[in-house]
């Protein structure tokens, strides 16, 4: 398998990310899951370059130690993901979210006046692993929910992350599947936010979810990645979902 860093696979995603051709609902690009701090707060960062619902946008989200979730993009509430995820959410906010890559392995995201993070990424033989079973799986299982999820059960231990789950529903009530086809682990991050430390990369007590989607307890980076939302298609063909 030929070797990328995330920031190639990156800019493949800004100059020629591509959507199905399905009536539902897509976004491509790539992410960070999740990364959560010693502090009790969790970053995740997603640029979906395109989106079949409006413009690519960039979000940031939050969770502060009490355990609230504050979604921050660059396009409107009802063309992110706030559409999805937002009934989980204290806060929706349109605002700059900014991202910029420093090296082949680093990254920087922020919101500024309210987030400012660095990370350093890597491949590990388990994140190798986890990609080529991910590229090899044919494009028809990925519709297959029991399939993506067993895969699921499978990575997340693996990868120290816990529990994972690539379809399912959202807190809005739509079902989602996603299709992370790279991965690679975040093997160090520092955050400031909202003036203060976030700490060290260290699991939450309790692993958090937002409905059937799981926060993963160890930062994770992945690229080539698209979600699909089959239940905003007013004609569609789920014949495989779920079984």
């Amino acid at each position: 398998m030929t070797t990328t860093t995330p920031q190639e696979s990156a800019a493949r995603a800004e100059s020629a990310a591509t959507l199905p051709d399905d009536p539902a609902e897509h976004f491509a690009g790539y992410a960070v899951m999740g990364v959560p701090f010693s502090s009790g707060h969790y970053l995740a960062f997603r640029r979906f370059a395109a989106s079949s619902i409006g413009p690519g946008y960039h979000a940031v989200w939050l969770r502060t130690p009490d355990g609230h979730w504050r979604i921050y993009a660059d396009v409107p509430p009802d063309r992110s993901c706030a559409r999805y995820f937002g009934a989980a959410a204290a806060e929706t906010v349109t605002a700059r979210v900014d991202a910029e890559w420093t090296g082949p392995w680093t990254l920087t995201v922020g919101v500024p006046g309210v987030v400012n993070w660095k990370l350093e990424l890597a491949a590990t033989w388990i994140t190798a692993a986890a990609t080529a079973m991910a590229l090899h799986l044919p494009s028809a299982l990925w519709r297959r929910d029991g399939m993506v999820n067993a895969m699921g059960r499978m990575m997340g231990p693996a990868l120290g992350a816990g529990r994972l789950k690539f379809a399912g529903l959202v807190p809005n009530g739509q079902s989602f599947q996603a299709k992370p086809l790279r991965v690679w682990a975040v093997t160090g991050s520092s955050a400031m936010i909202d003036g203060g430390d976030a700490g060290s990369p260290q699991p939450l007590p309790v692993q958090d979810h937002l409905a059937d989607f799981w926060l993963p307890q160890r930062g994770l980076f992945v690229a080539d990645t698209s979600v699909r939302f089959p239940s905003t298609a007013t004609s569609h063909d789920d014949a495989l979902a779920g079984s």
